[in-house]
């Protein structure tokens, strides 16, 4: 079967970036690589996918109901918007996830669409069978987002310049590459991804 490749973009919110509710370390930095892929997926015709939080109030997962983080990605809150400068237009599809107050939805594939479609078959009904992954945070949205699509039988290559850890524990963002790679995901370090064969 001929690979016909996607761009995943997972959670580049505000929140998830320097001065957000819950910051990654230098989250920004993701926007320009992330853009430049962006602009090589409308170049080559793919499509292009992005994930948000899009949380209630009292999200199982914030400290105030005995989760683990701090209020984050609130819907129509200021930090649940995307990064000002990600290239988010009317062609790209967003998945929101994390709307229900009692479930957890780390990976993008917990999102669905404005209509409810799930990602998996927004991506199998476009005959997708292969995804380029960026965005935050490397050690829990992007793991669980690249484990999930390995899982239903993608391909996924990690854009490993694209990506930052939270990294709760030391060690943590590159323990999630190990896992991710260890389960069969290509780790590609380079800016501008190789021509398709």
């Amino acid at each position: 079967m001929p690979e016909m490749s996607a761009l995943v973009v997972v959670d580049v919110q505000r929140d998830f970036c320097p001065g957000g509710a819950l910051a990654v370390s230098r989250g920004d930095a993701v926007v320009p690589i992330i853009n430049a892929w962006i602009q090589r997926a409308w170049g080559e015709e793919w499509p292009v996918a992005v994930s948000r939080d899009w949380h209630p109030a009292q999200h199982c997962s914030f400290r105030s109901r005995g989760g683990p983080w701090p209020p984050h990605c609130v819907a129509e809150t200021p930090g649940a918007q995307f990064h000002p400068e990600l290239l988010v237009r009317a062609s790209v599809r967003v998945f929101s996830k994390g709307s229900d107050p009692d479930r957890e939805a780390y990976s993008a594939f917990d999102g669905v669409s404005e209509v409810g479609q799930p990602l998996a078959l927004w991506l199998r009904a476009r005959g997708v069978n292969h995804l380029y992954v960026g965005g935050l945070a490397t050690d829990y949205c992007v793991k669980a987002t690249v484990l999930d699509a390995l899982a239903i039988g993608f391909g996924v290559s990690v854009l490993r310049r694209g990506i930052r850890g939270v990294n709760v524990h030391p060690g943590d963002a590159e323990a999630a590459l190990k896992a991710m790679r260890a389960r069969g995901a290509r780790l590609i370090d380079g800016l501008t991804p190789p021509r398709e064969r």
